[in-house]
């Protein structure tokens, strides 16, 4: 028995046989071509049946995760179509005349290091695609079979050194009962894949592809990062996998009911959507609202700017399918890692620091203006709030605001019924905007707290970034300090303070959001599937233990003594998660 440590980046527990992804390698010549017109051919063949195939695997990943999470194969649609790496193929060839393989090696991979040197994250995650597409290209040019991960058919445990984005999206997890992978954290395209899908994953684990054979018994737990090679005690792991069914199910009896803790307190648990179909299982899950509808994907999926009618039918959707459980509505928030088929952003430095979300908004009121009415006249089928993203400044939110309150007021001119009782706020996912909180409470009816953005602003790291993704901490005590400051802010003025981000569905981070501010934050806004979790946590502790755990870990230097102090807690506690 073998056992290893890596990080638990999706839950559950399970064993089987190894599947292991070992590639073949490719035999990369620089021999001459005897032919420029064939070889030209062949890599145009090539090109378009890997085009093909991904848009195939986008096809079923809509299906099996949604259009948010499918939306990456568009990126890679993007670059087979990109006429500067077609002209630059033909380029080469003409200048070189060596063979198709050698060819689209030479351009990819030039690409590849020019993205991958890069400080800014964006680039940086654009590098592993170009590296994705290249190697399908060149399998595709070589005649050489991709392995087929959707002819599984049998319990396994995938075992790569990494997986991508197409071979994550097309895994059946009926068959395919977790994986492995030699890299890759928590924030990874494989660990986000895994976490969506409901397979256990555990990731950065070295040299995983040389350690398993494929006559060994593999045994995973997600949650604690922990792998055994031919478990010397397999009824051990039997009866977790009971153990995690019978919690599983005890879970389910919570969906339906209100988080409230012990001593009384209560917590809206919220969910995070990315299209209106989304909102169709939310009551099966027990979701209070939707917490945060991202509404760029009505843009990105499109092959123009969204109408005013199409937005209107998309939220009109989901708000009456949410009843008048509240209904937050990001809105557009493009730029950064988030391009249009249709719009060309001008190259930054740093795209995640440039024109983007609401700066993008205010300096295109038309774009701006089109998504507010369609807002607006859906209003009146619900409960709407109305976030902006972004926001730096005061000044900035103000300007959003007066120009949303004036369109409305043009809609009702023009005999359109409209919601009297729409919330105007804003997220808080840049420092400088939770510092002065009190003074943005004055103008928004809510926050949001954005932390996927809030904790890469404030430690300056790039959470996909291998080198520094310990620096990814949302149990930091500076960022306690700067969510304590919103929820502090926004009490000041009586306004509700909630939290959107990957953090809000941490059950290591739950108690400290219920007792930061004294009072906590009001609403907690995650991934439908973590909901019921959620709320059996949130009703096994009392809100006033919450409160003492908060204030002391604001005192905290680390994060590892925040984490000491929760797990002592929820261990005094006897809490299973």
């Amino acid at each position: 028995m073998k056992k290893l440590l890596g990080v638990g980046a999706s839950s559950g527990i399970s064993f089987a046989k190894p599947f292991i992804i070992k590639k073949e390698k490719l035999n990369i010549t620089q021999d001459l071509t005897k032919d420029i017109n064939n070889e030209l051919i062949l890599i145009n063949n090539s090109l378009d049946k890997s085009k093909k195939q991904i848009n195939e695997i986008k096809e079923i990943s809509i299906k099996k995760i949604g259009e948010e999470k499918a939306a990456v194969f568009d990126a890679h649609i993007q670059i087979l179509e990109d006429p500067e790496i077609i002209n630059e193929i033909k380029n080469i060839l003409d200048s070189e005349k060596k063979n198709g393989g050698y060819i689209i090696d030479k351009v990819f991979s030039n690409i590849y290091n020019i993205f991958s040197s890069m400080d800014d994250p964006y680039f940086k995650e654009r590098a592993s695609d170009v590296l994705d597409v290249k190697n399908r290209v060149l399998y595709n040019f070589f005649n050489i079979q991709i392995p087929d991960l959707m002819s599984i058919n049998t319990e396994v445990i995938i075992i790569a050194d990494d997986l991508t984005p197409s071979e994550t999206a097309i895994l059946n997890k009926d068959f395919v009962k977790g994986f492995l992978t030699n890299i890759g954290g928590r924030t990874s395209h494989a660990a986000i894949m895994a976490r969506t899908l409901g397979i256990p994953a555990v990731l950065g684990l070295k040299n995983i592809t040389e350690v398993v054979k494929k006559d060994d018994i593999i045994a995973i737990d997600g949650d604690e990062g922990i792998v055994e090679i031919n478990p010397s005690n397999l009824e051990d792991w039997k009866n977790k996998i009971k153990d995690l069914e019978t919690f599983n199910k005890e879970l389910l009896q919570y969906k339906d009911k209100k988080a409230t803790t012990l001593d009384g307190h209560s917590v809206l648990v919220e969910a995070n959507i990315g299209t209106p179909d989304d909102s169709d299982s939310l009551e099966s899950f027990g979701s209070e609202g939707v917490g945060l509808y991202r509404s760029e994907f009505l843009y990105m999926d499109n092959d123009n700017w969204p109408t005013e009618d199409e937005q209107f039918e998309s939220y009109k959707y989901v708000l009456e399918k949410n009843n008048k459980q509240l209904v937050v509505v990001r809105t557009l928030d493009i730029g950064g890692d988030k391009n249009l088929k249709y719009y060309k952003f001008d190259k930054e430095e740093n795209p995640f620091l440039g024109y983007r979300a609401i700066r993008f908004c205010l300096d295109n009121l038309e774009i701006f203006r089109t998504q507010i009415r369609a807002l607006a006249r859906a209003s009146v089928y619900g409960k709407l709030g109305i976030m902006f993203p972004m926001i730096a400044t005061i000044n900035e939110f103000t300007r959003a605001k007066n120009h949303t309150l004036e369109w409305i007021e043009e809609l009702k001119k023009e005999g359109h019924k409209v919601s009297n009782d729409i919330e105007i706020g804003m997220m808080i996912e840049i420092p400088s905007a939770a510092m002065i909180a009190d003074k943005f409470a004055e103008h928004a009816d809510f926050f949001s707290i954005g932390t996927n953005d809030l904790i890469q602003y404030s430690f300056a790291v790039d959470r996909m970034s291998e080198k520094i993704k310990y620096l990814y901490q949302p149990n930091n005590p500076s960022l306690l300090r700067l969510i304590n400051a919103t929820i502090l802010g926004a009490k000041k003025h009586n306004k509700w303070a909630a939290m959107c981000g990957e953090m809000a569905g941490d059950v290591k981070s739950i108690p400290l959001l219920l007792g930061l501010g004294k009072t906590g934050l009001d609403a907690l806004s995650m991934s439908a599937s973590s909901i019921p979790k959620a709320k059996y946590l949130i009703s096994k502790i009392k809100h006033s233990d919450c409160i003492v755990l908060a204030d002391k870990a604001l005192e905290c230097g680390t994060e590892e003594e925040v984490n000491k102090l929760v797990n002592e807690f929820l261990k005094k506690l006897n809490i299973k998660l």
